[in-house]
């Protein structure tokens, strides 16, 4: 009975001590993203390294910064309903999608099921999600989900939704496009 016991407390502390690894993993590496922040702006402010900065070299001439990376162009992806009609577009570029309703289309804020869905159900809840992995430390504050619904008095202009995972690409793609479809049949019925 005292080799069961031994062994249930190792396993425990095993366990414990494996939650403190994934936490400090989560830690490090939120700490090397906001490394890599910081090291962007001294970048962005001065064409010296940082090091340089720090400890001079005496002789060294100064480093000319790395020119930028090549800006791949925004993903357009066309949002059509099912009788073919162009509803809206959507640009996807550097985790960001905007959401930008055809010209000849009105879609009005208030036509369901843009806020209970959308809205509510869809954005709110991942924005929620990753706050709550922000305050948890396994997500960095500037790497949640966040969005604005841009209007012309009621109507959308734009919807832009910053720090899009991947994996929620192709979700969100698939609630837009069915929000929008409907929110488009409620229109031309009346």
């Amino acid at each position: 009975m005292m080799e069961e016991e031994k062994i249930r407390k190792l396993a425990e502390l095993r366990e414990i001590l494996e939650e403190r690894v994934k936490s400090l993993e989560a830690e490090i590496e939120g700490l090397k993203s906001l490394l890599e922040v910081v090291n962007s702006i001294l970048l962005e402010r001065s064409f010296r390294r940082v090091e340089e900065i720090v400890h001079p070299a005496p002789s060294k001439p100064p480093e000319v910064a790395p020119a930028p990376p090549i800006k791949e162009p925004a993903k357009v992806i066309p949002l059509r309903s099912g009788a073919g009609e162009l509803l809206a577009n959507i640009y996807v570029e550097d985790r960001n999608m905007r959401v930008i309703p055809e010209a000849d289309k009105k879609f009005d804020t208030s036509t369901p099921p843009f806020e209970a869905f959308l809205i509510d159900k869809v954005l709110v809840k991942m924005r929620d999600t990753d706050q709550e992995a922000v305050r948890r430390g396994e997500l960095m504050p500037d790497e949640a989900l966040s969005f604005d619904v841009r209007t012309d008095g009621k109507i959308i202009r734009e919807v832009l939704i910053r720090n899009v995972t991947p994996q929620r690409e192709r979700e969100l793609r698939s609630a837009i496009r069915w929000t929008l479809e409907k929110m488009y049949e409620k229109t031309r019925g009346s």
